[in-house]
């Protein structure tokens, strides 16, 4: 959702979900995603967030996220600021909205922040004068990486109204995943979630939803596919007996996609555990989307940022 900053600051917005983002809000954020692409290209707006301080607090590990953020915002002309977690006076014992309130003060203006506790980036909204754009909170939400997978979708199929889209894998922990759910319903796709029944209980009933528990039904018919990392680090392991018989029952190949429709792009936020999710043949073959879903992280995030400081 992109919310007015609570403070009294007049200009600072927030990024926190997309749940909540309404459909023109989000058309308005991919059609500036493609307007950055070419001004980043053309190497115009370079001074549009020169006013601009970006803190990047990443406290969980990141790589595609922290870096197109940093790319993204000098890309704007924008100062960045990298917390360093581990080098930090975290490992002191510093309390998260102490930090934040350190970063406002030495003139932080924006924060991309990441955070392994849902509802991290909520409390620094409620806590600091900063602008907050959530680059991930635990299990609950991904704002940016919905955004870049719906871009890179509708380049591929053109408009998502009535599109059928089937994510698969390890649901029930992926903070991609649910934020994907409202994004790409919003936008008018159908979505399909499959995987193990653990992985997908309590999916069912969702308006625009619908819940499979063998591959073959999670594909069928599907326009497009996204295959999710398995979240070990989320307690995910306990929902299958093993990763080698989650891989036999999962894992997507060429043969397996034959039961999407013709010519279905395959998509994965990354990182990508080849031979888990997918096979080695479908991440860099002709169907794979997973590199245009890198390239575009620096123009959605681009546009992210503009927004939230209020300059585009």
């Amino acid at each position: 959702m992109i919310l007015d900053a609570p403070r009294g600051t007049e200009r600072a917005r927030h990024i926190l979900d997309v749940e909540g983002m309404t459909r023109d809000e989000i058309l308005r954020l991919l059609d500036l995603a493609d307007t950055m692409r070419s001004a980043r290209a053309e190497r115009t707006h370079r001074t549009l967030l020169e006013p601009e301080t970006i803190g990047l607090a990443f406290y969980e590990g990141s790589t595609r996220t922290r870096v197109s953020f940093e790319l993204a915002a000098r890309a704007l002309g924008a100062t960045v600021v990298d917390l360093g977690v581990e080098g930090s006076s975290v490992g002191k014992g510093e309390s998260l909205v102490d930090t934040l309130r350190t970063l406002e003060r030495t003139g932080v203006t924006a924060l991309v922040l990441r955070h392994a506790s849902s509802g991290a980036p909520y409390l620094a909204a409620r806590s600091t004068g900063m602008a907050i754009v959530n680059a991930g909170d635990g299990m609950h939400a991904h704002p940016t990486q919905a955004l870049l997978d719906a871009l890179t979708m509708r380049e591929a199929l053109g408009s998502l109204e009535g599109r059928l889209i089937a994510i698969v894998g390890d649901v029930a922990h992926s903070r991609v995943a649910r934020s994907n759910l409202h994004s790409l319903r919003a936008l008018g796709a159908r979505i399909r979630v499959g995987g193990p029944p653990a992985w997908v209980a309590g999916f069912s009933g969702r308006d625009g939803v619908e819940v499979a528990t063998s591959i073959e039904d999670a594909l069928d018919g599907a326009d497009a596919v996204m295959t999710l990392r398995v979240q070990l680090e989320r307690a995910a392991g306990a929902g299958v007996p093993s990763l080698r018989e989650y891989s036999r029952s999962w894992r997507l190949d060429e043969r397996r996609m034959a039961h999407a429709a013709p010519g279905a792009p395959v998509l994965h936020p990354g990182p990508t555990n080849e031979g888990v999710e997918l096979t080695s043949d479908l991440a860099n073959g002709p169907r794979s989307l997973i590199a245009r879903q890198v390239e575009n992280g620096v123009p959605v995030r681009m546009a992210v940022l503009a927004t939230v400081t209020g300059a585009a």
